[in-house]
Parts: structure tokens; C-alpha cells; sequence
């Protein structure tokens, strides 16, 4: 079923889209001659609730006339296909039509047009909008019609079977359900759709923390699985002091009707950015007419705002417990509810204020839309391998999956053009879903393994923990080979097949040596010497390589193999290492490589 997707109210003014960015499609579109032909041509198939065509995100002003496909009422020359699948009532007339906003979204992030002017709730966004691949081909295969909010296997066996009849190039399936063991149809599809030469990026799921839950057919081996990770941006309230303005989240508490101006007090405390948790009475008076600055934790956001108001503030500002963005605060449904004006602001601009302490600060009645940068921490929710019937890595790379900004029909907001912020693996899947389209578009001739590798192992290995702001998450069953990098996609050098190493569940009780082979295939322009290195490993887990160096010609592939070896009585969980191949000294691709003792 469809990933469970929600709006975030959740912030620094900026002309580009920090998803873009981020991923570096910018400068990938570029290798092409700009966002003008960006996807040029390439059809993706969006298996989901359907893509609202009247919104300016698919308007085909300017695409050449195509040939339409399936309803002539849901198609143009920008959303070529539109069929319906679904076999559970078949009394029900059903049409493509999205009468949810799932979809539209989804095909928004993936080839929305480019600089489509946007608002999110009367808030004009500093940029105009793009998807991922502005100028693809978009397909609406809708297994989801009407208010449907689960799918059989069957339906999508048959969405999928019809995106490649019609010639799409790549599927969407921002998806998932319980996996079926090796007989897994829907998995076995996908890995075949692979074969067939078509990518097919499918969300990871939204089941974690907490490995063995990628759903299917995310678990899929040829599956370009997506996990997700933050993008700093939302629509909030600035909270300006001097020449600093911080982002606000509000929440169930009240927010300001007119710019409120007061002095900034820094309650000094214990807790983060050693401020107080305002968790026990503050002196009374203490704080009359003053903005209170007070830390997260211990005690409820009510009562800690209560605290602050008792003491005579005015309005409370929350300084964020844990790295990333600020949170909409709740209610704790006590009696006699604190009434003054709260919002929450992340860890970093806490610290930012606190230099401000006394001073006049201002939090505004504008909303605004602000970029954080608090960029690539992994979301709690993003599903964990190793898949639970083979022990494979996966997800294979995370994407922004967190306050992605993007496409909703028309009838889910008040006023058109319609934009909205969502969050899940649905929505860190359509970014791979259109990296793959312009991938594909730059190198036509490469097969969908070799486009999988291009994005997988050229992945930028900075992700980092949810919970620190400088520990790096290094579990290839959370993060895959690391977030991905576009830029470094169209200019891959090499190809590995697969994407990487698992060599599945091996018994403790006993020593155990096997190898795994990996085809390498020179992508490059000329002939290459490449060296090959993977991590010796640990103390029950070794690893090796052979052989060590691989001189391929232009287009050419050559078979290195890695061994493992594991001692009697190796200890039990994961032992992971990390392969990569070089060139001249200059790594060019890097993949993960892994065991399960149990």
C-alpha cells in the first residue's frame, strides 16, 4: 500500500530549491546544456494515485504533440498514459482520474516543469519549482483510483506490465507491503523489469527505526530502493534578533496575530545550550515583558511553557534537543493551558539567540518560507535492511524524504497553483526516480543496472545520525552506499553489478569461507587501469580481493571476486566493510559489503 504521507509545519530566504541543490541536479542538468532539455524525452512511469494534469506542474505548453495513451481525459502531451488498474470491484467503474494527492506529488518531484511559479498556503515560495527531471515524459498508471487506499499485487504486477508494453523507461513506486519470501511476485517483476532494461526505484518504507523492515518490492535485489533522509526547509515563523533571524516552528500553542517585539531573556540552565527546561517554577516576575528562551526536555511542552508564562513572559521560544530542524510542539492536554505565544526553534538557532540575550527580538506575524540546512540527517521513519529472507543490503541510497516540497491536485488546498510538504521514503523515491530519467537521458546507451550503479555508487557518504550533529551514520543497512549525488551519476567512470556485496546469514558455530563476484564495466571515454580495495574487516569477519587491479578497455567489463572469511565462533550481528575502486589514485565508485553472523 502507499506509503503513509503528512503535512509538516515546519526554516532562511534562498533562490534555489534546496532538494535540487542538495543532490546536485543543478550541475548535472548543465552537463546536458541546462534545465531547458533536462530529461529530455525519457518516459517515467508513476505507479500510484494518479497526476492531476491541470496542475502547471504538467502543463505541455511547449512539448511536441505525443501519442496519448489509455483515457484521453487524463492525458496531454506532458502525462502521456493514463490507465486505471484495480481488480477488487469490478462493479466500480473507476478512471484514472487523482482523487488523491499522493501521486500528483510523487510526479512533481519528478519531472515537474521547471520554475513553476508556487505558494504553499498563500506563502509565495522564493523559487520557482522543479522536479528532478523537468523535461521527461510522465506516465499516470493508477493502482489507487478513487479513495482506494491499498492494492493487490495483481494490480501492480499489471501496472508494471503495461508501463513497459508502452515503452516507459523507469517506474515509480513510491509503495510497499509485506514481503513474501524468495517467491515474492511482486519482487520477482521487479528484478525482471531490470533485466528488461527498465529502472524501477521503490521506496524502502516508512517502518523504521530498526532493521530487517524494507517492505516489498523495495527488498527486490535489482530494485533501486530508496531510504530517506532531511532537507532543511518549511513554512514558518522568522524570529529575528539584531541581524540573526531563526526559523520557528509552531504547533497547538498560540502563535502571533502581529509582529510581537520584546526583549530576549536566556534562561540559564542545565540543559541544551545550557539553557533551562523550564520543567520547575521559574522566580516570579523573573521574566515579565521577555521573550523566554528555555530548552527542550524532561517535562512537557506545557508545562515548561506554563513556567515561563507564570513567570511573566510574554511568549516562549523552545530551543530543540536534537539536531535537524524544530518540531510543531503539542499539547499535553492538562487543565488550564499556557496561553501566551510558544514556537520551537532547532539546536543551532537557540545558540544563534542566546548571543542575543537581552536584546529586542521580533517574532513575526508573516509566515515565511525559510531553508535551514539542516540537510542530510536520516529520518527515524526510513525503513532498515538487510532484507529478512536473504540478508541483502538495502536501501540501496537515501534521498530527501523530509519536507519535500511538491504538486498537489487542486482540490487539496484553498487556492491554486497547489504545493504542499510531505514526508516518507514515497518521497525520496521519485527524487531516484528522476535522477535514473536524467541519467538515462545524458547516456542513453547504458543499460538500467549501469544507471542503478551511477547513482548508487557515486553516492556522497556524509549522512549523518538523526540524533548528532557530527557523527556519521555508517550502517549500509540505513544509509546504503550514502545520499545521492547527481552530478556524480552522470559522470560515473564504472559500473559494478550488483551494487553491492551481501553474503547473506553465516552460522557462527563454524568457520566459514565464500566468495562473491562483481562484474566491473569501464563507463569512461578511453581504456582504464582501475584498482580494487575492500575493507579488511574486523575480528571475526575478514575480507580480500583479487584480483586487485583490472585494465579494461573503452566499454569494456572485466570479474573481480572478494572473499569472506569468518572464525569459528565469529561474533554475532553485522560486519560490514566498504569496497572501492580507484583510478590513478582517485576513488570512482564505492560500495557496501556485508555479512549477517547469527
Amino acid at each position: 500500500m502507499v506509503q503513509r504521507v503528512e503535512y509538516e509545519g515546519l526554516y532562511y530566504p534562498t533562490n534555489d530549491d534546496p532538494d535540487l541543490s542538495l543532490i546536485s541536479a543543478f550541475d548535472a542538468w548543465n552537463v546536458g546544456g541546462g534545465p531547458a532539455n533536462a530529461g529530455e524525452g525519457v518516459k517515467v512511469a508513476i505507479v500510484d494515485t494518479g497526476i492531476d494534469i491541470t496542475h502547471p506542474c504538467f502543463s505541455d505548453a511547449g512539448y511536441p504533440a505525443q501519442t496519448q495513451l489509455g483515457d484521453p481525459s487524463f492525458t496531454n502531451n506532458k502525462v502521456i498514459s493514463a490507465k486505471v488498474f484495480n481488480n477488487k470491484t469490478p462493479s466500480q467503474r473507476y478512471t484514472p482520474e487523482a482523487l488523491q494527492a499522493h501521486g500528483t506529488h510523487v510526479a512533481g518531484t519528478v519531472a515537474c516543469n521547471y520554475n513553476t511559479p508556487a505558494n504553499v498556503d498563500g506563502v509565495a515560495i522564493s523559487h520557482g519549482i522543479s522536479g528532478v527531471a523537468p523535461r521527461a515524459l510522465l506516465g499516470n498508471y493508477n493502482i489507487f483510483p478513487g479513495e482506494t487506499s491499498n492494492a493487490r499485487s495483481e494490480d501492480i504486477l499489471n501496472a508494471l506490465e503495461a508501463a513497459y508494453a508502452d515503452g516507459f523507461d523507469i517506474a515509480n513506486m513510491s509503495l510497499g507491503g509485506g514481503a513474501s519470501g524468495i517467491q515474492d511476485l511482486l519482487t520477482i517483476a521487479v528484478d525482471n523489469l531490470d533485466e528488461a532494461n527498465m529502472v524501477v526505484a521503490v521506496a524502502a518504507g516508512n517502518s523504521g527505526p530498526g532493521h530487517y523492515t524494507v517492505q516489498s518490492p523495495g527488498s527486490a535485489q535489482n530494485a533501486l530502493t530508496a531510504g530517506a533522509a532531511t532537507v532543511g526547509h518549511f513554512i514558518g515563523t522568522p524570529i529575528t534578533s539584531g541581524s540573526d533571524t531563526a526559523a520557528g516552528a509552531s504547533g497547538d500553542f498560540a502563535t502571533v496575530s502581529s509582529d510581537l517585539t520584546a526583549n530576549l531573556a536566556a534562561v540559564s540552565g542545565t540543559g541544551i545550550n545550557g539553557l533551562n527546561t523550564a520543567c520547575s517554577a521559574l522566580p516570579a516576575n523573573s521574566l515579565n515583558g521577555q521573550i523566554a528562551l528555555i530548552a527542550r526536555g524532561t517535562c512537557s511542552f506545557s508545562t515548561k511553557i506554563r513556567n515561563a508564562q507564570n513567570a511573566g513572559a510574554v511568549a516562549a521560544v523552545v530551543s530543540n534537543s536534537v539536531a535537524g530542524d524544530p518540531i510543531a510542539m503539542g499539547q499535553d492536554g492538562t487543565p488550564n493551558q499556557p496561553t501566551i505565544f510558544a514556537y520551537m526553534v532547532s539546536v543551532t538557532d537557540a545558540g544563534i539567540l542566546k548571543t542575543h540575550d537581552t536584546q529586542a527580538t521580533t517574532i513575526s506575524a508573516t509566515p515565511a518560507y525559510l531553508v535551514t540546512g539542516n540537510d542530510d540527517f536520516m529520518a527515524g521513519f526510513s525503513s532498515q535492511g538487510p532484507t529478512d529472507v536473504d540478508f541483502r543490503v538495502k536501501p540501496d541510497v537515501v534521498a530527501p524524504g523530509v519536507n519535500v516540497l511538491s504538486s498537489i491536485p487542486y482540490q487539496f488546498c484553498a487556492a491554486p497553483p497547489c504545493f504542499a510538504f510531505f514526508q516518507g521514503t514515497s518521497m525520496a523515491t521519485p527524487h531516484l526516480a528522476g535522477s535514473a530519467a536524467v541519467v538515462r537521458w545524458l547516456h542513453p546507451d547504458w543499460s538500467a543496472a549501469q544507471i542503478r550503479s551511477a547513482i548508487v555508487n557515486t553516492a556522497d557518504q556524509g549522512v549523518l545520525k538523526k540524533s548528532s550533529s557530527t557523527a556519521l551514520e555508517q550502517d549500509a543497512n540505513i544509509i546504503g552506499a550514502g545520499r545521492e549525488n547527481l552530478l556524480s551519476a552522470v559522470n560515473a567512470t564504472v559500473a559494478l553489478d550488483p551494487v553491492s556485496v551481501s553474503f547473506g546469514a553465516v552460522p557462527s558455530g563454524s568457520g566459514q569461507t565464500s566468495t562473491f563476484d562483481v562484474t566491473l564495466t569501464n563507463l569512461s571515454g578511453g581504456a582504464a587501469t582501475l584498482d580494487v580495495a575492500v575493507g579488511a574487516g574486523d575480528s571475526s569477519v575478514t575480507y580480500s580481493v583479487s584480483p586487485s587491479s583490472l585494465s579494461l578497455g573503452m566499454g569494456q567489463a572485466g570479474v573481480f571476486t572478494i572473499t569472506m572469511s569468518s572464525i569459528k565462533g565469529a561474533a554475532a550481528g553485522d560486519h560490514q566493510a566498504t569496497l572501492t575502486i580507484s583510478n590513478d589514485g582517485t576513488e570512482v565508485a564505492h560500495a557496501a559489503v556485508y555479512t549477517f553472523i547469527k
